[in-house]
């Protein structure tokens, strides 16, 4: 049974159920929306769709694990709603147990009413997310090198397109959060979405962001494989090859690319788990180990000085 809350109280909920602060990512004029702000909706089982104002809800860790990193989450849920309970606040939970701060985004989404560039208000939204927490760095106790990306499914392509897709601040924009660099600094991809391309594509995915008959130059673009360069961030990606919503094939793809452009990169490809376990299932299978590779990973490439 779905519930729909009015954005304030949801809001209001938010800070008081699940974290220390949750933030609006645009305070004066929203970009890629025709300036209407109507009803979100939020389901019983932690989804929310229709975005129409979009936030981040910011996790600090205590200050004596705190060890000034930092992970914008990008929930999945096929660019048509956002799994933001198990694939976004559990994480962001699981990562201040580790002692990172975890950013959830609550970006809006190509199906939300409001909406007038279908293909590129997600990005805009995680470029914004991550320049927010850049900008606060100082403030949240974070290394403003230290900043990272993560994606599950759908949310994996928006976090692959901001590492891929990006800038290192909007000198002439008079916003000062916008001259802040939207470069993560490493990038964390769950069973992702990330090619636009026959035939691994999540053709769901690609349907809600580029709706039915995109362009060439459209399926380029946001085929992120073919986005990669020297420049792209340092990856660890995590797939199971059961996975029959999302083919193992996109993890496979970025890596490859990642490692031909001579980025630092780590895969980890588990025999079951399927699609969309979050942070795992505790049945005693592989998968559930990938928050010990991930913590791993991270002292390796992030923790340390």
């Amino acid at each position: 049974m779905k519930t729909f809350y009015f954005f304030p109280v949801l809001m209001l909920l938010s800070i008081l159920t699940y974290s220390q602060s949750t933030i609006r990512l645009w305070t004066d004029s929203i970009p890629y929306s025709n300036g209407t702000i109507g009803q979100e909706e939020f389901t019983d089982q932690g989804h929310v769709r229709n975005i129409q104002d979009p936030t981040i809800t910011v996790y600090l860790p205590d200050s004596s694990k705190n060890k000034g990193a930092a992970v914008v989450i990008c929930p999945g849920g096929g660019y048509w709603l956002l799994a933001i309970k198990h694939e976004g606040h559990d994480v962001a939970k699981w990562f201040n147990e580790i002692g990172v701060a975890g950013i959830v985004l609550k970006n809006r989404l190509p199906t939300s009413d409001n909406i007038t560039d279908k293909s590129e208000v997600a990005l805009a939204d995680a470029q914004r997310a991550v320049r927010m927490t850049r900008f606060h760095a100082g403030e949240w106790g974070i290394d403003p090198a230290k900043i990272g990306i993560m994606g599950f499914s759908a949310g994996g392509h928006l976090a692959s397109t901001a590492g891929t897709h990006f800038d290192r601040g909007l000198a002439e924009s008079a916003d000062p959060v916008q001259k802040v660099s939207c470069r993560p600094d490493f990038m964390i991809l769950l069973y992702p979405v990330i090619t636009m391309s026959e035939p691994t594509m999540h053709s769901g995915s690609m349907k809600n962001l580029l709706g039915e008959n995109p362009t060439e130059e459209q399926k380029l673009r946001f085929s992120n494989e073919k986005q990669v360069t020297a420049d792209t961030p340092p990856t660890i990606l995590v797939h199971s090859s059961d996975d029959r919503g999302v083919p193992v094939a996109n993890s496979i793809l970025f890596y490859e690319a990642l490692i031909a452009n001579g980025v630092s990169a780590e895969l980890h490809i588990y025999n079951s788990g399927a699609h969309g376990y979050g942070l795992g299932r505790n049945d005693g299978t592989s998968h559930n180990h990938w928050r010990e590779a991930c913590a791993a990973w991270m002292k390796d490439m992030v923790f340390r000085p």
